[in-house]
Formats: structure tokens, sequence, C-alpha cells
């Protein structure tokens, strides 16, 4: 692929403005300057130097996110700045976007790609992803409310019940719930449900990808597919 094309794949503006951005001499390539926009370059294993930081070809783009507080899963936020404004230029102009979402005041472990066949696979119940939240809850819990997050409950929008694929206590007032659906607010819903009240919620892993105690919150990284759920 010629390195015009290569930055212009990977979100580092137009096509015109990849092609004056090779020919400054802005590339870098195992620390030698590439200025030649119609080099041909395998993109297997690529990684090249741009505005100070290292960047690996990807053809798709796959990123984990630990999410703060106070931001929203949405292009066109309303009240919180969104969780696009987290990461990089280049991402963004690739448009990837959640892969689920957590709303404002739930943290941890957020992903983001711009394949849309893998956000169908890893968002679709049939295939059965699980997501594991560590949940605070306001009174304490007890086990009749375990057994009923475990058995289903009934959510007002929804006639048929809704369970935990797992749930324990952690803790007087906490829980790790393990889902494998994304109904809005599922988790604060359920609790709610089973007659709790969330006060703190946390996503901790997704599929086998588990939130990294190295990544701090608003730190994002990149993430190989098979991380997540291998042979997906």
């Amino acid at each position: 692929m010629r390195l015009s094309q290569i930055l212009f794949s990977q979100g580092f503006g137009s096509r015109r403005e990849c092609a004056g951005r090779v020919l400054d001499g802005q590339v870098r390539i195992a620390g030698e300057v590439h200025d030649d926009p119609d080099e041909d370059l395998a993109t297997e294993g690529l990684v090249f130097t741009i505005d100070g930081r290292d960047w690996p070809f990807k053809a798709k783009a796959l990123v984990m996110l630990h999410k703060p507080a106070g931001y929203e899963c949405s292009m066109k936020p309303k009240h919180h700045p969104s969780v696009m404004s987290l990461l990089p230029s280049p991402l963004r102009l690739r448009e990837v976007q959640p892969i689920g979402r957590l709303d404002e005041d739930t943290t941890g472990l957020l992903l983001f790609t711009d394949d849309g066949a893998l956000i169908h696979k890893l968002t679709s119940p049939k295939w059965h992803v699980p997501k594991l939240y560590r949940v605070e809850c306001a009174e304490p819990v007890t086990a009749a409310q375990i057994e009923q997050l475990l058995a289903g409950v009934v959510l007002h929008d929804d006639p048929l019940p809704v369970r935990a694929a797992a749930c324990e206590a952690t803790g007087e007032r906490g829980l790790l719930l393990t889902l494998t659906e994304g109904k809005y607010h599922q988790v604060r819903r359920m609790v709610a449900a089973a007659g709790n009240h969330v006060t703190a919620l946390q996503r901790v892993a997704f599929g086998a990808l588990q939130l990294p105690d190295d990544l701090r919150s608003g730190q994002w990284r990149w993430v190989e597919r098979e991380a997540i759920a291998p042979g997906l």
C-alpha cells in the first residue's frame, strides 16, 4: 500500500493532507524519515512514527478505554462530554464506535472499533459474550436478592425475566454480576427490581478481556480481537 494511503486509512487526515505530511518528512519508520507519498510498503507488522507517537497499522481498529465517570457514550452528547473526546484524533476520524454503552456514571472497560461485524457479534445476545460488573449497593446484599438476580427479574418494559449469568456477593454491599445481554441501564434496573439500589458501577471485563490494573482512568490502548473472545 502507498505510504500516503496508509496514513489516510489510519485516520491522519484527507488524502491530500496525508500526502503533504509525508512530503514534509513527518513520517518515520524504524527511525528513518520516509518522504515519498507513493512508496509502496507492506502493511503487515508495520509501525510508523508520526506526531511523536508510534502507530501500528491496523486494517480494523480495536481499542479499549478505561472510562471515567461524567462522560456519555454518544457521538452527540447532551449533558456531559463524549467519550470520543478521550480518544486521539486518528481514531475519531476513522469513526470508531463504542461496543455497547456505559451510562455517564458508570466507569470501567469500554471497547471501540470501526468493524461493524465485530460490533454485532460482541453485542448480539445470541453470541453470549459475558460482561462482568463490579456493583456497589446502597443496602446490604441478601442471599434472596442474589437468588432473584440469578433466577430472573422482570423489568417494566420487558415481560420476560432477565437473568444474570452469574452473581456473587463481594462484602456486605458489593456484587460481581455477569450479563450476556445489553439492555438499557440493565444492571441498575435489575438490582432495583431485586430490592436494592446501585450506588457505584464499574465494568471490569468484556468477554475474556479484563480491565488492566495499569490502565488509568481516561487512558486507552490497542486490543487484539482474540483477547476478547478467542475464535469469535
